[in-house]
C-alpha cells in the first residue's frame, strides 16, 4: 500500500505547519546538516566520475548523488529546495507567507553554511588529490562551467532541477517504509544530475570547492580549462541567484501549487 497523491498533499499540510512552527535555532542546525549531506553527495559523485569521460562519467555521478536526498529525508534535516513545497500550506491558508519566507531564509543560510564547510574541508584535507589530481581538476572545471552559464540558462535549469527534486520528495512521501522512499526518490534525482540541471544547494558546494581549490597552489594548475572567471562574485550573481530563483519556480510553482490546485483548491 502507498499514499496516493491526494493523501500526500493533505499530509504535507501538517508537515509544513510543523516546519513553520519549529524554533529558528533548530531549523538552522538541521539546515546545516542538510547542506552537509548534499555537499557530501556532490563530493562523492565527482569522486566516482572524475576518471570516466563523457556521458558514462555523468551517469556514474548521477547514481551516487541521490545519497544526499536520502540522508536529508531519512536522517532528518531541512533542505531549501524541498521546502519550496511550503507553498502548499500557504495556499491552504494554514501558515502565513511570512512564516514560509522566514523558513526559506533560515534554511537557505544553514544550507550554505553546511555546504561551504564541506567544500573547505574537502580542499583543506587534500581529499581532492585523489586519482592524481583528477578530482581537483573536475571540481574546478565543474565550478567554472556553472558560472559561465547565462542568467537565463541557469534560471531555466534551476526550474527543471527543482521540478524533479520536489517530485522526488513528493513520491518518497508515497512510500510508507524506508526502502520504498529510497527507491522512489532515486530516479528523479539521478535524472536531474545526468541532465545537468542546476541545484542551488549542490552549487553551494561545487562552486566554493572550486574557488578554494584554485587558491591552493597544488591544485590551481590542474584544470584543463580557463577557470579565471570563477570568483565569489560570479558564483553568487551568475549562478546562485538565477538558480535559486529557478528552484523556487520549479518547486513552489510547478509542483506545490499544481498539486494544491488539483487536490485541495475548493470549487467555487
Amino acid at each position: 500500500m502507498i499514499n496516493l497523491p491526494g493523501e500526500i498533499v493533505k499530509n504535507y499540510i501538517s508537515i509544513g505547519k510543523k516546519k513553520a512552527a519549529m524554533s529558528p535555532d533548530k531549523v538552522f542546525v538541521l539546515a546545516v546538516m542538510a547542506g552537509m549531506f548534499i555537499a557530501l553527495a556532490g563530493c562523492g559523485a565527482l569522486a566516482a566520475s572524475c576518471t570516466i569521460s563523457g556521458s558514462a562519467g555523468k551517469l556514474v555521478g548521477a547514481l551516487v548523488f541521490p545519497a544526499g536526498l536520502t540522508l536529508v529525508l531519512l536522517a532528518g534535516s531541512e533542505l531549501f529546495t524541498g521546502n519550496c513545497l511550503l507553498i502548499i500550506p500557504v495556499l491552504e491558508q494554514e501558515i502565513m507567507v511570512s512564516a514560509m519566507v522566514k523558513n526559506w531564509v533560515i534554511v537557505y543560510l544553514g544550507n550554505f553554511a553546511g555546504s561551504v564547510l564541506i567544500a573547505w574541508m574537502a580542499v583543506a584535507s587534500h581529499q581532492l588529490s585523489l586519482y592524481d589530481g583528477k578530482l581537483a581538476a573536475m571540481v574546478m572545471e565543474t565550478a567554472a562551467a556553472k558560472v559561465s552559464l547565462s542568467f537565463f540558462d541557469a534560471f531555466l535549469r534551476g526550474i527543471l532541477c527543482n521540478l524533479l527534486v520536489c517530485l522526488a520528495v513528493w513520491v518518497s512521501f508515497a512510500a510508507k517504509d524506508a526502502a520504498g522512499k529510497v527507491i522512489a526518490l532515486f530516479y528523479p534525482i539521478a535524472v536531474f544530475v545526468v541532465c545537468g540541471f542546476e541545484h542551488s544547494v549542490a552549487n553551494m558546494f561545487y562552486c566554493p570547492a572550486g574557488i578554494f581549490a584554485m587558491m591552493d597552489p597544488a591544485y590551481g594548475v590542474l584544470a584543463a580549462i580557463d577557470v579565471s572567471g570563477l570568483t565569489w562574485g560570479s558564483f553568487i550573481v551568475r549562478n546562485l541567484l538565477p538558480v535559486t530563483l529557478g528552484n523556487i519556480v520549479g518547486g513552489a510553482g510547478f509542483v506545490g501549487a499544481v498539486y494544491w490546485f488539483v487536490y485541495l483548491k475548493k470549487e467555487v
